[in-house]
């Protein structure tokens, strides 16, 4: 009796530390979205004209792409496909490659950016190139009505 009470606590603890997991994974991606939409918004309003071009707040957005990326692709554990409200699409677990190589492509895209974009004329060429990651990714990896 002992050892099924034993066995029964230590089961429930382990299924409360994997909910856990996948919990804290799924917030995280989900800060880190937040974290590059809050790094995009000025530099779109620079792309529109309705804010004036500023070479340090690109940077700074480049560097939070460049910083955020290596670590979201590492936040998708086969636990954590659902709940929390995530819109993570399922093709990202059934092409975990695919969706690598396009975080690759946005990092590459960043960095390439971040040493090619001295002005607002290099920034009106380069940014685009940049933010058509953002939009195809979430165009093939993420659903439009989470869960």
């Amino acid at each position: 009796m002992i050892v099924r009470r034993i066995v029964l606590a230590f089961s429930l603890s382990a299924l409360a530390t994997i909910a856990i997991a996948s919990t804290a994974n799924i917030g995280e991606r989900q800060q880190i979205m937040k974290s590059n939409g809050g790094a995009t918004k000025p530099v779109v309003a620079m792309l529109k004209g309705e804010a004036p071009f500023d070479l340090a707040v690109v940077q700074k957005s480049l560097a939070n792409y460049q910083d955020n990326i290596g670590k979201f692709v590492t936040l998708f554990p086969d636990d954590s496909k659902s709940g929390e409200k995530t819109s993570a699409s399922p093709k990202i677990w059934e092409d975990m490659a695919g969706f690598k190589a396009a975080a690759d492509k946005f990092a590459a895209d960043a960095k390439m950016a971040s040493t090619t974009i001295i002005d607002e004329t290099s920034f009106k060429a380069n940014m685009p190139n940049v933010l058509k990651n953002c939009g195809s990714c979430h165009e093939a990896w993420r659903v439009k009505d989470p869960q």
